[in-house]
């Protein structure tokens, strides 16, 4: 054909800056575009042969190379699919693209910055390309009998021509003449993790060349690295976790070059044919954890929707690691984005795992995601099979779900308070490790504990810290429940709102329980005398004192601090840096009961002193010397507390000495 030279017809000077901007939040993805492109060119010839519309030679292999030349400062991406014929570049690239490229901005020039960050716009793909370079060409020769390859230029993205290609087989080469703006995606080791973000798992074989400058071969050909040695690329992690060294790419001359992808990714196989160690291998791979997962949950689906993908529930060291959750999404084997929320239930992000739908729209905005019908379907799907996962291990082996417990407890509690219906599957193998040792269920804990304890659930959250408290329950075959995570306090209050009215829990240092009281009457004269003796020598007049009479002998002296004055405190330390929820709270402090032991010697040695008109000094520093003991079962002393409470000790060691 005859050169045609035009002007692309779009209604805006700022086209590329928006498509910049606003399109895509990453430059890389140009490189994720392109070559996803090639793979449905690919893809679009074999599903025409298939039909008996297209042909290609018996046993021809398809792939995509993309080669790297830093002195001539190209990228160039080359198929052997379908290709484009003169009109239909005019089509696909001229027409098609630039309609897109209106609709895009009458869409999303006016939204909010939140509104304007989109997943994927596949429609526009091709265009980013101009993100890095500042001309792209397209070499294309088409599958079609007797087609002529097709060029077509474009210097920035806003005039073009058109002439005869020079291709003389079937395919696409789109070559980047990079410019400024793309300068580091020339350098090896950042265009390689760029298609390993993104191409790791794309359905068609790709290649990637880096072409040295001739100098710098012929040097290397004399410095040739050692055995242990290895090319920068081998080197290079991706951003998807997986490295050279774990595809095999050694690139040794004798075995021949070697995919930097996996076409048949494991979520995509049956998982009847895959083994345990598949999947640990396959998670190591990905996400460089160096702990096997504990277990896996491999999504299936084929109807009302597609969906495959496999979720792993990581070992967890400590509650940060909890925190560090990583889901990847794929649309059709491309990588699209970690930790969509819109898709994946928020609190599965806590999980490890690949997502692959190839049914989501992509070429829409996250709010408009949200409300999207497949979206909705999708995250309930995949919150069944979660939940029906930890049911099967719970009825199938208790023994080895209750090893995984404090693992997966974090995610399982998150899980319940943002899911309803996964907190409804679950409810009945919430787990609660025992004060006694070994886990119980709700249900269980109540059945055990009916008889004293009711509707009441004890729980300790430092088992260091209340020693003395937990060991009053032991002493009266009683037991807590041990709730140590910083989601425990959200989370007893949601499992009340969910048993409005029927159980309770209390810290064990926020009550005496009942059964650990003697029966008979309190002496109220005698409590009263000693609260104003309390009072005044600390003087502490908002101290509540009381005496009761405990089953329990050893202890001299017990500090309460009422559920609802720790929670109260608890929100307000959680919203310490929000100033208007802050407010609400007041001037809200802790109000400490101060609980005399009728039953222990000390006390009773401490009445009967008084009664007999005792030293005042030596009545301040029991008392003083009793606080603090009680103090010390819910806080740590500061350091003077701590420091007036040693001097203390001393001194009336040496009392018991001098007698």
């Amino acid at each position: 054909m005859a050169q045609e030279k035009g002007i692309l017809s779009i209604n805006s000077e700022n086209f590329l800056p928006i498509i910049k901007k606003w399109l895509y939040t990453d430059k890389d993805i140009f490189i994720r575009e392109l070559v996803s492109n090639g793979c449905d060119a690919v893809t679009k010839l074999q599903k025409l042969s298939m039909m008996g519309e297209a042909s290609y030679p018996e046993g021809e292999t398809f792939a995509i190379h993309v080669t790297v030349n830093p002195k001539e400062k190209t990228i160039v991406v080359s198929d052997n699919g379908i290709g484009m014929t003169h009109d239909e570049i005019k089509k696909y690239i001229n027409q098609i693209a630039f309609s897109g490229a209106t609709d895009f901005l009458s869409q999303y020039e006016s939204k909010s910055e939140e509104d304007r960050d989109i997943i994927g716009h596949f429609g526009l793909g091709f265009y980013s390309a101009f993100m890095v370079a500042d001309q792209v060409e397209i070499d294309s020769l088409s599958y079609q009998p007797g087609a002529v390859a097709a060029h077509w230029k474009s210097e920035g993205g806003i005039d073009y021509e058109m002439s005869d290609g020079v291709r003389t087989e079937r395919g696409t080469d789109i070559i980047l003449h990079i410019g400024e703006d793309g300068k580091e995606f020339l350098d090896e080791p950042t265009i390689y993790a760029a298609l390993r973000k993104y191409c790791a798992f794309m359905p068609v074989e790709i290649y990637f060349h880096y072409v040295e400058e001739a100098e710098e071969t012929e040097k290397a050909e004399d410095e040739t690295p050692k055995a242990e040695e290895q090319p920068a690329a081998e080197k290079t992690e991706g951003a998807n976790g997986a490295s050279e060294e774990d595809q095999g790419q050694e690139n040794k001359e004798e075995e021949g070059p070697v995919p930097i992808n996996d076409i048949h990714p494991l979520w995509t196989h049956q998982p009847s044919s895959c083994t345990e160690e598949d999947y640990r291998k396959f998670y190591h791979t990905l996400f460089r954890d160096g702990s096997d997962p504990l277990f896996w949950i491999h999504l299936n689906m084929d109807y009302p929707f597609r969906l495959q993908g496999i979720l792993f529930f990581p070992r967890i060291a400590n509650e940060m690691d909890a925190l560090e959750g990583e889901v990847k999404l794929y649309a059709n084997q491309v990588y699209i984005a970690d930790n969509i929320k819109e898709v994946i239930p928020e609190f599965l992000l806590l999980l490890k795992g690949v997502i692959d739908c190839p049914d989501l729209p992509l070429n829409v905005s996250r709010s408009a995601l949200q409300n999207d019908g497949y979206a909705a379907k999708m995250s309930a799907y995949i919150t069944k099979k979660v939940a029906d996962k930890l049911n099967d291990i719970f009825q199938e082996d208790r023994a080895q779900y209750e090893t995984f417990w404090n693992d997966i407890s974090l995610f399982v509690k998150y899980g319940c308070m943002k899911e309803e219906k996964f907190y409804d599957k679950v409810k009945e193998i919430l787990l609660f490790a025992s004060t006694n040792g070994g886990y119980k269920t709700l249900d269980e804990y109540l059945q055990a504990n009916q008889e004293k304890n009711k509707d009441q659930v004890y729980y300790v959250t430092d088992e260091k810290q209340q020693v003395q408290y937990i060991q009053m329950l032991k002493d009266q075959g009683m037991e807590a429940v041990i709730l140590s995570s910083r989601i425990d306090l959200n989370f007893l209050s949601f499992l009340e709102y969910k048993h409005m009215g029927k159980i309770t829990f209390t810290r064990v240092d926020a009550d005496i329980a009942q059964g650990l009281k003697e029966d008979g009457a309190k002496d109220e004269a005698k409590e009263k005398e000693m609260a104003n003796l309390f009072h005044q020598l600390l003087h502490q007049p908002e101290l509540k004192v009381t005496l009761e009479k405990l089953k329990s002998t050893q202890l001299a002296s017990v500090m309460l601090l009422s559920e609802h004055s720790r929670r109260l405190l608890a929100l307000k330390e959680q919203y310490q840096n929000q100033p208007e929820i802050l407010k609400l709270f007041g001037d809200a402090k802790p109000e400490y009961t101060l609980v005399l032991n009728e039953s222990n010697p000390l006390v009773q040695k401490l009445m009967a002193f008084l009664d007999q008109g005792g030293d005042t000094e030596k009545t301040k520093l029991v008392c003083e010397q009793l606080y603090d003991l009680a103090l010390l079962g819910q806080k740590q002393l500061d350091s003077e507390e701590m420091g007036k409470f040693i001097a203390r000790s001393n001194q009336m060691m040496e009392w018991m000495l001098e007698k």
